[in-house]
């Protein structure tokens, strides 16, 4: 303290030259201070002693990037990806979700998702398992999807251990007690709830074009339990679902940024010979059906001028989605349909944002810059292991929902006509810039890795893919277009459907030459 009393009294009496005033190297009260006084004969450019050498990483081989996979005696798949950092995320996916309910209760997926990381035959409770995570400053999440089903946390690398055998408990022993399942249904309910309350529409749309597309089988089932169901699901209900779909020879353990053989070493200890909470007896009722696309229509009534109250309420508006069926992820035209749905791009009227936004997509340059009165056109592609849906989906006025259809349908149609260079590249190079920036997160490599190890058994690295998305030529579009277009479509509807064209027009109007509605004429408006 005296030393910073000394130094401050000198610098503030100096009344001559700073060199005369400064302290010397020499001082030992300021040698403690200085990093100079302590290594001064040590350049910049040369290592400082007695610190760890860093590790750093190397681009001297795909090798080195490549996803490792390992089955395990019972069938359950290993993967890893290597990345370098203090965090690991490491996960269970499950072949197991809504697709497979035809022979169940239709909503034990989503029951499943809010009973996860509930407690175990070693936790007895959320907040144990969630303050066992702390300890490795991990976070869990589990989410279901029509076909997968995923346990993942994220923490530090050194828990490893803990985490996979955390994630075991949760997975093959839950106890799933009266409480749980009574406040997983107060869950499910609000979710529900909010579903039907929420301005945004499109997760309910997804769900009725989806039903539309593929009536009563498979990826057509509902995500969402149904009300009725909600009261109806007890730990029999569950435990009679996981027999069948909780199967080692249906899961992938994965994970990023963990040593392979550590992880198998995990894998063994925890997944291997274990008998889960209902028994080991053997699957009996698994559901192999493949997806049957069926094409219609689902409507749904509804007044939508009080969906969004407030200073400055939403307006009333119809919002309409068209699917027409693609291809699976496991096709060759895969690739050519993400580009033409990133060509197709769209979004709210209110958000082009800018470059690599989607302005320049077709359904900002096309519709939303060209008709004013419309508030929405997105254009979603959905995705599964035998079949695939790529939709439009619009919001408009009521009283312009013809219109809106026409402009949809005309949109469709164009898909299959000429395509520009200019704009195909930029479509590729926008998919390629997504994928590649979405990969720089862990959680995202590591949903990648389970995924497509749990569809294939390998994983196709992101240079093979940016390869794939090169080699798009204008003529694979029209042809992947030309052929969606000969199904029948799948429509969905929500809200004032007074001026909704009948489902034939809009076959009618898919099949022509310039997407056009056949012309009605009306006495009496």
């Amino acid at each position: 303290m005296a030393a910073m009393v000394l130094a401050a009294t000198r610098l503030l009496r100096g009344s001559g030259s700073w060199g005369r005033s400064r302290p010397r190297f020499g001082d030992p009260a300021y040698r403690r201070f200085s990093s100079g006084g302590a290594y001064p004969n040590i350049p910049l450019s040369s290592p400082l002693p007695g610190v760890p050498k860093p590790v750093f990483a190397t681009v001297d081989g795909q090798e080195k990037f490549e996803t490792k996979v390992t089955t395990l005696d019972n069938g359950l798949r290993v993967a890893s990806q290597n990345k370098f950092g203090q965090f690991c995320t490491v996960g269970i996916l499950i072949n197991s979700g809504s697709r497979y309910e035809a022979k169940y209760l239709s909503g034990i997926a989503h029951f499943l998702e809010k009973l996860a990381f509930s407690s175990t035959e070693r936790f007895d409770s959320k907040d144990e398992i969630l303050l066992t995570l702390e300890k490795h400053g991990g976070i869990c999440d589990c989410q279901t999807s029509r076909d997968t089903t995923m346990y993942a946390v994220s923490a530090d690398s050194k828990g490893l251990d803990t985490v996979v055998g955390l994630l075991a408990g949760v997975v093959l022993h839950p106890r799933l007690t009266d409480e749980e399942i009574e406040m997983a249904r107060m869950a499910v309910q609000f979710e529900l709830e909010d579903l039907n309350m929420r301005p945004d529409p499109e997760p309910l749309l997804t769900e009725m074009v989806h039903e539309a597309a593929y009536r009563e089988n498979t990826v057509g089932l509902h995500r969402f339990c149904p009300a009725e169901n909600v009261r109806k699901m007890d730990r029999d209900v569950l435990h009679a679902y996981l027999r069948n779909y909780y199967t080692p020879d249906r899961m992938v353990l994965a994970g990023v940024g963990v040593e392979h053989a550590q992880l198998v070493e995990c894998a063994r200890k925890y997944l291997l010979g274990t008998c889960p909470a209902w028994g080991t007896g053997a699957a009996v009722h698994v559901d192999r059906s493949v997806a049957q696309y069926t094409g219609g229509i689902v409507k749904l009534e509804r007044d939508m001028s009080n969906v969004s109250l407030g200073p400055t309420p939403f307006p009333e508006l119809t919002h309409i989605m068209i699917g027409l069926e693609s291809c699976s992820f496991l096709e060759g035209d895969f690739i050519p349909f993400a580009v033409l749905n990133m060509m197709m791009g769209g979004g709210g009227s209110f958000s082009a944002g800018g470059p690599g936004k989607g302005m320049f997509t077709r359904l900002y340059l096309n519709v939303l810059n060209r008709h004013h009165w419309m508030y929405n056109a997105t254009s979603y592609h959905h995705s599964y292991e035998d079949t695939g849906l790529l939709c439009i989906h619009a919001s408009a006025d009521p009283r312009q929902v013809r219109e809106m259809v026409e402009i949809v349908t005309r949109e469709f149609v164009l898909m299959a006509g000429t395509v520009d260079v200019v704009e195909l590249e930029r479509a590729k190079t926008q998919l390629t810039s997504m994928l590649m920036m979405n990969l720089e997160a862990r959680p995202v490599i590591f949903e990648d890795v389970g995924r497509q190890v749990l569809a294939t058994r390998s994983r196709k690295l992101p240079h093979e893919l940016c390869a794939l998305i090169r080699d798009v030529k204008p003529e694979d579009i029209k042809r992947v277009a030309s052929k969606m277009l000969r199904g029948k479509p799948a429509v969905a509807a929500l809200g004032d459907l007074s001026e909704l064209p009948a489902y034939e027009h809009v076959q009618a109007a898919l099949a022509s030459r310039d997407g056009r509605l056949p012309r009605v004429y009306r006495l009496f408006r």
